[in-house]
């Protein structure tokens, strides 16, 4: 009796777990979907990530940076009111503050949700971009008080390695538009083009900035100026001197020459920062 007994238990619990083994079956088919949902939510998310830190540095080092730059120089070429090279000073000293908040959230973006094994070209020059921009800003707010032999040894360092970080920033745009391509697999065609035509508008403002002082002596644009003369002496064979006057057009120099000859605009500058 208690034989058949152990038998009959043995037949239950055999019955029982062949009737279990389904339900685990599909159990564990179940929760392979689950498994893709949440491989593809963290891919889009990581996307996400990837768009927006582009878009931050994009804004920081391809488009406020050199807006800065080229405000700057606006003051720099004209001749202004006290009040307007004020109001030059602060948008270039805003821009760049801005800037440099916007790259800041793009690195923590980066640091928190990308994996920085820096064997790449854009990884790497966004690193030394970073640690550059520190550098920019801080020789910004410690410039020497006007008058001092070390203003015009500040102001080089200042205007180099801020041309160098736009330059280099503009560069590294192009890199991560090409990184995004790789990793995500989408086109970005759109965003190159848009990006170019942005780079060439600045380009082409940059330059004219240089031109427009000749412009308006060669009466371009107010033909009521005068175009600039020059007096030159003559010596003729005979020994006799002969003073005439001919008219030459004066000649532009390069821009940084330029520049710094305006000792007039670069004192005023001075002054006022």
């Amino acid at each position: 009796m208690h034989r058949h007994a152990m038998i009959f238990y043995c037949c239950i619990c055999a019955s029982f777990a062949l009737h279990l083994l389904p339900c685990v079956k599909c159990s564990s088919i179940e929760l392979k979907p689950a498994s893709d949902n949440s491989i593809k939510h963290h891919d889009s998310q990581k996307t996400f990530y990837i768009a927006v830190h582009g878009i931050l540095l994009w804004v920081s080092m391809g488009f406020l940076m050199p807006v800065g730059i080229l405000v700057i120089r606006m003051a720099s070429a004209q001749e202004f009111h006290r009040t307007t090279l004020k109001v030059f000073f602060y948008l270039h000293a805003i821009a760049q503050v801005l800037s440099v908040l916007l790259a800041t959230a793009g690195a923590v973006i980066s640091i928190r949700s990308f994996e920085n094994s820096f064997n790449n070209c854009h990884q790497r020059l966004g690193l030394g971009l970073y640690g550059a921009i520190y550098v920019q800003i801080l020789t910004g707010f410690r410039r020497p008080r006007r008058g001092r032999k070390s203003r015009s040894v500040w102001y080089l360092f200042h205007w180099i390695m801020g041309t160098a970080i736009s330059f280099v920033g503009v560069f590294n745009t192009y890199t991560g538009l090409k990184a995004y391509h790789s990793k995500t697999s989408k086109s970005t065609s759109l965003w190159t083009a848009l990006f170019t035509a942005q780079v060439l508008v600045m380009a082409f403002f940059y330059l004219f900035q240089d031109k427009w002082d000749y412009m308006k002596k060669q009466g371009v644009i107010l033909g009521n100026e005068p175009i600039t003369t020059s007096s030159v002496q003559i010596i003729t064979q005979g020994g006799n001197d002969k003073d005439s006057s001919t008219t030459e057009p004066c000649r532009k120099s390069n821009s940084l020459g330029t520049y710094f000859s305006r000792s007039n605009a670069l004192n005023k500058l001075f002054q006022l920062t």
